[in-house]
């Protein structure tokens, strides 16, 4: 990034002064000091995973919860947190939490090429802590989402320096203690690293099979989590779903027509996806918005899909915005995510159970917005027209005709003796 340029980009890009990194440690501060005030075992979600850990120490089985919904793997990486006492694991999970999230924008700024010390950074972080809801709802929940939300631009990263193997193995670790970066299997298929795709299943696989062994249950996962996902038959989390085949429902469509909308929406984005990558230039951008078409198209039909599963994409979309072409640059990315706006309260949709809609309406915004830059930077969508430019003297503005140079300077009369 050019710290040169004249436009906003290049004073974003500029190195930020001492004021803004406080603001910045104020913010994360403020927000991991009060999960752990008003938490337990780390927030609900974590202590679900924590439960399940206990459970099984205790010689029962983790998956006659149904709201554990982890591969076997993350039972044993969440048994460290049973031998913690709770008053100190209230503490180290939001800390752990914010880390994470921090951890995805600092590598989803090294993907593009953002200066860690820029302004952009310090504001960006500062806005999505401050101005994106699911990013406080994270860390006081505790969910385990929080690993991807780092895996994914710390992968990205990696595969954009030619390190597939090492991508596909950020990626796998990351699906053994959530499995909800599976969908960005399908990159690799794209860019034909098969190696790369090979460690990303490995690793769940050899960590799921090796934890499974040791489970009262060893096909719990197959025999009961799976079909519990499929059939989506939980009457309190359907409430907080945001996908289109959860939020249809609600609202008279019929159950069968929902579902079908959101398997051809997602293959709908999967194609894009693949066209973006296969038509679209090179760089950090086809990666990143090749990986979040990705998995915008899985949450559409995933159940469960909720609010904070956006902070998976949103940063790394962000975080190109210094680039030219990037998808933030487009008006239509960020009002898509008005609705996540902390403190706004929309009419009809106050009450917690009906932010579903709000989180619906954020995510199709940005299914179809990324999709459509994706066609566009395929070649299959003609561009925007380009913004009328101001004249400096003050008369009407003008649009530059495309190819056309740039108009020189007035040529100087020689003044005659």
């Amino acid at each position: 990034m050019s710290e040169h340029k004249s436009d906003i980009s290049g004073w974003l890009v500029r190195r930020a002064t001492w004021h803004l990194w406080v603001v910045v440690v104020a913010v994360l501060g403020a927000l991991a000091g009060r999960s752990a005030r008003v938490t337990s075992d780390g927030g609900m979600d974590n202590a679900i995973v924590v439960r399940a850990a206990r459970i099984w120490l205790a010689g029962g089985s983790p998956y006659d919860d149904p709201h554990f919904l982890y591969l076997p793997s993350a039972v044993l990486a969440a048994v460290p947190q049973v031998l913690v006492p709770p008053g100190v694991l209230g503490v180290l999970v939001p800390v752990g939490v914010v880390g994470c999230l921090v951890g995805g924008w600092v590598c989803a700024l090294r993907l593009h090429g953002v200066a860690l010390r820029s302004r952009f950074a310090a504001l960006g972080l500062i806005g999505l802590a401050a101005g994106f809801a699911p990013f406080a709802h994270l860390v006081l929940l505790g969910n385990w989402t929080a690993t991807a939300v780092l895996a994914l631009p710390l992968g990205l990263l990696l595969a954009g320096r030619g390190r597939w193997v090492a991508a596909g193995t950020v990626f796998g670790a990351a699906v053994a203690l959530k499995p909800l970066l599976a969908p960005v299997g399908l990159l690799f298929v794209f860019a034909r690293r098969w190696r790369g795709a090979g460690a990303m299943v490995a690793v769940p696989v050899v960590a799921s099979v090796g934890a499974a062994l040791v489970l009262p249950d060893p096909a719990g996962f197959l025999t009961r989590t799976l079909p519990f996902l499929l059939r989506g038959d939980d009457g309190f989390v359907r409430l907080y779903e945001a996908s289109p085949v959860a939020v249809l429902p609600r609202v008279g469509v019929p159950v069968a027509v929902a579902g079908g909308i959101g398997v051809v929406a997602a293959a709908v984005g999967v194609g894009c996806a693949y066209l973006r990558w296969r038509r679209g230039d090179g760089g950090p951008l086809r990666l990143s918005e090749t990986a979040a078409m990705l998995m915008l198209s899985a949450f559409l039909v995933s159940r469960p899909s909720y609010d904070h599963y956006l902070l998976v994409v949103v940063p790394v979309l962000v975080a190109g915005l210094p680039r030219e072409g990037a998808v933030a640059r487009g008006v239509w990315f960020w009002l898509a995510l008005v609705p996540q706006l902390p403190g706004v309260s929309w009419p009809y949709l106050e009450a917690v159970e009906r932010r579903a809609f709000r989180d619906a309406v954020t995510l199709c915004g940005l299914a179809v917005t990324v999709a459509v830059h994706c066609l566009r930077s395929a070649g299959i969508l003609s561009p925007p027209p380009p913004l009328p430019v101001p004249s400096s003297r003050g008369a009407a503005p003008s649009t530059p005709s495309q190819g056309a140079p740039p108009p020189g300077p007035p040529l100087l009369k020689r003044r005659r003796g």
